[in-house]
């Protein structure tokens, strides 16, 4: 049967990723990531999932902090929707991992790498082919300012492997092809194909939500509240888009009866049933100046 639960949700993606326990399953996650980068041989995690049972539990934050042995500051998160600012946010997160080491009295040589590691199951740049974007503070020929700050990008939905060729691709490759895919394969499916014993192992955390009464409720919740609000993205891109297209339809039709045009923040200030109604009298006028 197949595991049924996937790890694109934040709750098991946290579970998998994110727990003491499963370290490994962590240590060979970022070594996969961060490639031509020191090699982690441990990591500690400093927001374990601790597994809670509450209704309030599902809202909680599900990204995961960590720290290897060269003092590197680690976050790893699951997004299944693009929100607007997600870009800023974390830099904005990564930068305050890196500022908060930073206490009175030391000074700048303690400041160790903060990394951000984001995996989505979107594409953030679709004009960039590469599975692995790897974002760092350059200048624009290409010299590296620092390697301090770092903005990593796993992108599912750019994934190339296959079933018949993900044992021989990159770790990376691998890691992508099981979270898109690990929801419909078995555990023995899992190991069949691909040669990590760590990602074996963070299957086997799959399908111990799966059977876990308490946790297989919080994953249901966790998948619920996901859902509802890449619903609501939608809804609200969908009206962007409705009202993008009422105020283009508003100047052209002011720039036909030869009125001054609005300006954007003038037409910000309606809702598009107000929009709606100002091109419909726009569009009166236009008749009625043709009759």
């Amino acid at each position: 049967m197949a595991i049924g639960i996937s790890p694109t949700v934040d709750f098991a993606f946290k579970l998998m990723l994110g727990s003491p326990e499963h370290s490994a399953v962590t240590i060979h996650f970022l070594n996969s990531v961060l490639v031509d980068q020191p090699k982690i041989t441990h990591v500690e995690i400093r927001n374990p999932f601790l597994g809670k049972d509450g209704e309030d539990d599902k809202l909680s934050v599900l990204d995961i902090l960590a720290t290897d042995e060269h003092g590197r500051l680690l976050n790893i998160e699951m997004q299944t929707s693009l929100p607007s600012e997600l870009p800023q946010r974390l830099v904005y997160y990564a930068s305050c991992l890196y500022v908060g080491q930073l206490t009175e009295g030391r000074n700048y040589s303690v400041l160790r790498p903060a990394i951000s590691i984001c995996v989505l199951t979107q594409a953030l740049f679709p004009r960039i082919p590469g599975l692995h974007l790897n974002v760092r503070l350059q200048e624009k020929a290409g010299s590296i300012l620092t390697n301090d700050l770092q903005v990593h990008f796993l992108e599912l939905s750019k994934l190339q492997v296959t079933a018949q060729n993900v044992y021989h691709a990159s770790p990376a490759e691998r890691w992508a092809y099981f979270l898109r895919n690990a929801v419909q394969l078995t555990q023995s499916e899992v190991s069949q194909l691909i040669p990590d014993e760590e990602i074996a192992e963070a299957a086997g955390v799959l399908e111990m939500i799966s059977q876990t009464p308490a946790q297989r409720l919080l994953y249901e919740a966790r998948l619920k509240f996901q859902r509802d609000e890449e619903s609501k993205l939608r809804e609200a891109r969908q009206e962007g888009r409705q009202e993008g297209r009422q105020e283009g339809r508003i100047l052209v039709l002011q720039d036909l009866l030869g009125m001054r045009q609005s300006t954007t923040t003038e037409l910000a200030e309606y809702d598009e049933a107000q929009l709606h109604d100002m091109a419909e009298q726009l569009q009166n006028q236009l008749r009625s100046r043709s009759q």
